[in-house]
């Protein structure tokens, strides 16, 4: 009994934390909440302006592979996503590398004009092909290694069937991690879609790496022919069955490891 006692109160008392901090943030930060259905509660949420939403579905549907970038916000409400910004990056089905160099640039061309870091490097928005918005393994390590630092941060997901993915992180005092919900938000001026420019941006910025680079030397890429290559049957059902994330973790481990495939023995080739 006096255990249970304890367990509640500590939950309480956790909660209670986690409450103050998001308060103490919200006031400092400039992230605004807005009211829930039922007009009582308010929550943070992460909105896009229509054509920072229309930019970021253009990315996700140029090809089949993952598209990685930042979210550009207003200075007095840095929850609402007016662009969609990419830089230099070599990409996969699985994963995202962007060149150190292109974000330095970035940045600093942010500041030129005037932007303070937390409207343009505190939002990480990415899509991920197929219809999985569930961050991998490789993901959550990213998030944590790269925004850990900052006051706090976003994690968004976009997937096929815009299905979609936010997690906000609270790295100050005991910090905390919560989902918030996504939404396009029409109520504010927004400009026209530039296809055109955005197709520029995608071929400047957007590298496919080839299989070589992730399943060792075989020298080919997402855009090859596959009509001669097979997978297990055992193994396409194994992935079937596996709860979305995990499937997105096994993918990106064998992404990440090219030493897990044998040369001489492997029964099953990409």
């Amino acid at each position: 009994m006096e255990n249970n006692k304890k367990t509640k109160k500590e939950q309480k008392s956790k909660t209670k934390i986690k409450a103050r901090l998001k308060q103490l943030i919200q006031q400092s930060s400039g992230l605004r909440t807005e009211k829930g259905k039922d007009d009582k509660s308010k929550q943070l949420t992460l909105r896009f302006s229509p054509t920072a939403w229309a930019k970021l579905l253009y990315f996700r549907d140029k090809s089949n592979n993952e598209v990685g970038g930042f979210g550009i916000t207003k200075p007095d409400d840095l929850l609402y996503v007016t662009d969609f910004l990419t830089v230099r990056q070599k990409v996969t089905g699985v994963s995202v590398s962007f060149d150190d160099e292109a974000v330095a640039d970035l940045f600093e061309e942010q500041v030129d004009l005037g932007r303070k870091p937390e409207q343009f490097a505190r939002i990480w928005l990415h899509t991920h092909p197929g219809m999985s918005a569930e961050p991998s393994s490789i993901d959550d390590e990213t998030f944590s290694r790269v925004f850990g630092k900052c006051q706090w941060a976003v994690m968004f997901i976009l997937a096929d069937g815009n299905k979609t993915y936010a997690e906000l992180s609270f790295n100050v005092g005991p910090g905390a991690r919560v989902l918030i919900p996504v939404k396009v938000d029409y109520s504010h001026d927004f400009g026209p879609s530039d296809s055109e420019k955005w197709n520029a941006e995608y071929t400047e910025n957007i590298e496919v790496e080839s299989f070589a680079s992730c399943f060792g030397s075989r020298g080919m890429s997402f855009e090859d022919d596959l009509s001669d290559f097979a997978l297990s049957q055992d193994f396409v059902d194994e992935l079937e069955q596996m709860d979305p994330r995990e499937r997105q973790y096994v993918l990106g481990e064998l992404a990440a490891r090219p030493d897990l495939w044998d040369e001489e023995e492997q029964e099953v080739i990409f």
